[in-house]
């Protein structure tokens, strides 16, 4: 009895899962003859490669582009029965009602073999709506708001500190430790991150909810 209740609990959605959690496609084809692989996983925040001066969009675009797999790195083909070189891409399938889009602000560099912080300029919007990438998606123009940012502050991922910026009734909130303030829109400019590593203020996490779930 007991070994069923936790396994029932396992498969259980959480309210975490109902609110947070997207479905991802992984594409793969192989390019000797052809025949293509999908694999769905679920997802609970998008975790985003960034550039230097790009915006999210275009940094989601990426997100979603085809990647050669050859070499070392071959797909095993069922249909050829062999390691083969493939196109794989990751497409969007299924949108959350929140979206958590995650900026891979911490790389690993092999010249000083630890990781690093990029404190690259990418510019969020305050709406967007996100390409889905695959043709049976359901709701396609969902529109998504922004309502939170976690911001990291600091030059590496074993330090630093982290406070957060909440929209709640149209007021934007400063949330830093025991302080709490105001702020206005506009200060979220300020978190798209720069190219001076002095100013390493960067969005880290960005919170969108989508509207028509906010409306309801």
């Amino acid at each position: 009895m007991t070994l069923f209740f936790f396994f029932k609990l396992y498969l259980d959605k959480t309210l975490v899962h109902e609110i947070f959690e997207g479905t991802l496609t992984n594409e793969t084809k192989c390019l000797t003859c052809e025949s293509i692989t999908n694999k769905d996983e679920s997802f609970l925040d998008l975790s985003i490669d960034i550039e230097q001066n790009k915006s999210l969009t275009n940094c989601l675009s990426n997100f979603s582009s085809i990647e050669i797999l050859s070499k070392n790195d071959k797909f095993f083909c069922d249909q050829c029965n062999s390691l083969q070189e493939a196109q794989k891409r990751m497409k969007i399938k299924k949108l959350p009602n929140t979206l958590i889009i995650h900026l891979k602000r911490f790389k690993y560099m092999e010249n000083i073999q630890q990781y690093t912080k990029l404190n690259y300029r990418v510019v969020f919007p305050f709406e967007i709506i996100i390409q889905n990438t695959t043709s049976n998606i359901e709701e396609p123009d969902k529109k998504f708001n922004l309502f939170a940012v976690v911001i990291h502050v600091g030059s590496g991922p074993n330090h630093g500190h982290y406070y957060s910026l909440i929209k709640c009734h149209g007021v934007w909130f400063i949330f830093d430790d025991h302080h709490i303030d105001i702020r206005e829109e506009s200060d979220l400019y300020e978190c798209f991150g720069s190219s001076n590593e002095f100013n390493n203020d960067c969005g880290y996490l960005l919170f969108y909810q989508c509207e028509d779930s906010k409306n309801n």
